[in-house]
């Protein structure tokens, strides 16, 4: 019989499987179940594993995800539509097929081959395309996010997600690591594969195909309309259009279903040298080979407003990326490759944005300010001559509130331009933005430094609105039939939690199908 042994630490140069043969002297093969890195300061850095080790001639039980399918569709079977093919759309279709339901995927943009061109052009010309961006287009969001899969939430389906990625190509490893990452450049070859498994078992996809509309009944929704006009009627919708779809939640409103304005975050991006983090968090073992390239957690909270500043969507050895989806908006957000062995380190530093405290009954409000901030960063570059480049502050200079702005090298492959970050912020914003800076640097000695820079705006963290359902049924509270699902719902906050949430929706498809 397998045993589990919990919270075993070793010493960065201590060797796991001679550890291990002091725990089982006659141990079989092993798994590692969860892996951290523990640099608090009190000591020196040392791994902390969880690991099965089976007994001697004894094979260990890998863990199966077998699901149960519909045994019959029903005689009037409309296949359901999935719109969006970020992770909850493609999660939301993988257990469609697997459960033996066939299904249509509606995607605006293009597979990612393409889908990546577009971004190049972007970055290097200021050529945006509003179909295939780092938000829209096969992969959503997600796929230049690098794949980091951290999540707070508690889920019974992120074993499955994880081992669904490694089936399709991620790496093993992101099953046990504690902060598991695919990578930016990894990720890319995982979502064909998906997308092949999909379409050769019932998932039929239609790429370059925006849905306008939904189609309605009484209190209920039929189906989907394309921009080409083409109709697909279906009982059952589940809309996955990611954080940024704007004009989706419009349309919704507009036919009036059920829309809540919701609390989200918003700041911008802090980017300083991988050798200072390195140096801040490891100290004296800062090169050290196994290591790697360290990142950090950061959360000031003030209970006297209520408010919390943190760090988000942080990337070691990463590059700051233009995320925009408008022409005449600038939006930022960060990735690294699997190997994060860029020179650079970056991160999200937000504030909450409290919806009732701050817009009251305008359930827009929080769209607004997400959009004004967005175009004001835009013409803050063209008034210093920019085009394509991301505003950008030195960090001192921020906090000071001074001109003199000295900009370092960056990661961008936009470019950047010399922008009055502390002037761009609404005050309230700058304010909480400072403090929680400020607060940070009594946490890791050294987060201040003349070498950091900011980039605005990080505005994406989240959608400021949610497509209220059944916390049961998870349909619309409006109209039966719509799912509202992931990110662009306000039901999902990252890659897994977002794959989680497809993952529920077309569980809950299954069970009135099997239930018919």
């Amino acid at each position: 019989m397998s045993k589990i042994f919990k919270d075993i630490k070793i010493k960065i140069e201590d060797d796991l499987e001679q550890h291990l043969s002091w725990l089982m002297p006659d141990h079989g093969p092993y798994r590692i179940l969860k892996q951290s890195v523990d640099a608090r300061q009190k000591h020196s850095p040392h791994f902390v594993y969880s690991i099965e080790v089976a007994e001697k001639d004894e094979e260990l039980k890998l863990e199966e995800f077998s699901l149960t399918k519909v045994n019959k569709l029903p005689a009037n079977f409309k296949k359901p539509i999935v719109v969006g093919s970020g992770p909850a759309g493609l999660f939301a279709a993988l257990r469609f097929v697997e459960r033996g339901i066939p299904c249509i995927l509606f995607e605006r943009g293009s597979e990612s081959s393409e889908r990546i061109k577009g971004i190049n052009r972007y970055w290097r010309y200021g050529e945006l395309d509003q179909r295939n961006n780092v938000c829209y287009g096969e992969g959503g969001a997600g796929l230049y996010s690098d794949g980091k899969l951290i999540t707070r939430i508690k889920s019974e389906h992120i074993p499955y997600v994880l081992n669904r990625l490694v089936q399709f190509g991620a790496p093993a490893e992101i099953q046990w690591l504690s902060n598991p990452h695919v990578g930016s450049d990894k990720i890319r070859r995982v979502i064909p594969k998906m997308r092949e498994f999909l379409k050769q078992n019932g998932c039929e996809i239609h790429y370059n195909s925006q849905i306008k509309k939904l189609i309605y009944g009484t209190n209920c929704i039929t189906g989907v309309e394309t921009e080409q006009g083409d109709k697909y009627h279906s009982d059952h919708v589940i809309l996955a259009t990611g954080h940024s779809a704007e004009d989706m939640l419009n349309h919704l409103m507009d036919s009036g279903v059920h829309v809540d304005g919701k609390s989200f975050a918003m700041g911008l991006r802090i980017e300083h040298s991988q050798a200072k983090i390195n140096e801040i968090q490891y100290r004296q073992y800062a090169d050290h080979p196994k290591l790697g390239s360290a990142n950090y957690k950061l959360v000031h909270h003030d209970k006297q407003s209520d408010i919390g500043v943190y760090s988000f969507c942080m990337c070691p050895g990463g590059y700051v990326l233009s995320s925009g989806t408008e022409k005449d908006g600038v939006v930022v957000n960060g990735m690294s490759n699997f190997n994060r062995n860029s020179p650079y380190a970056n991160a999200a530093i937000v504030m909450s944005i409290n919806h009732e405290e701050l817009f009251g009954s305008d359930k827009l409000g929080g769209m607004k300010l997400r959009r004004q901030l967005e175009t004001d960063a835009f013409k803050a570059v063209q008034s210093v001559g920019g085009t394509k480049e991301l505003p950008t502050q030195s960090l001192t200079s921020f906090l000071n509130k001074s001109s003199k702005n000295n900009l370092r090298q960056s990661s961008s492959p936009s470019g950047i331009k010399a922008v009055r970050l502390d002037e761009l912020l609404p005050n309230f914003m700058f304010q909480k933005i400072k403090e929680g800076l400020e607060k940070f640097n009594l946490n890791m000695k050294g987060f201040i430094t003349e070498d950091a820079q900011l980039y605005g705006v990080e505005s994406r963290t989240s959608c400021p609105l949610r497509v209220t359902r059944d916390s049961d049924t998870l349909e619309s509270l409006s109209h039966q039939g719509l799912y509202p699902c992931g990110e662009g719902a306000g039901y999902a906050g990252g890659i897994t939690s977002a794959a989680c949430d497809g993952i529920n929706c077309a569980d809950k498809v299954f069970e009135q199908l099997s239930s018919t």
